[in-house]
């Protein structure tokens, strides 16, 4: 399996999760997926992020709470539709 570069949920750069990605169902770090979105082979957004948008939404919502400012934000999800999760 080939390596992305970015998470295919969120768009977060895998190079900069400290856990060194997220982690599927037998342990192994996942080549897909950060670990803020994805651990022990399930997605650990809630149920109701079920599209690009709200996923988009949900980002620059935890984005803001880190103190990012909205409008980069913005920029850094706008990717979020294009990615393998939700085409």
């Amino acid at each position: 399996m080939e390596s992305n570069q970015v998470c295919q949920s969120c768009g977060y750069p895998l190079k900069k999760d400290k856990q060194g990605g997220g982690t599927e169902k037998d342990g192994s770090i996942s080549k897909k997926y950060c670990s803020m979105c994805y651990a022990n082979g399930f997605f650990l957004t809630p149920s109701t992020i079920d599209t690009a948008e709200k996923m988009q939404k949900f980002c620059i919502d935890q984005m803001k709470k880190s103190g990012i400012n909205g409008i980069f934000a913005w920029l850094a999800t706008r990717a979020i539709p294009r990615l393998e999760r939700w085409r």
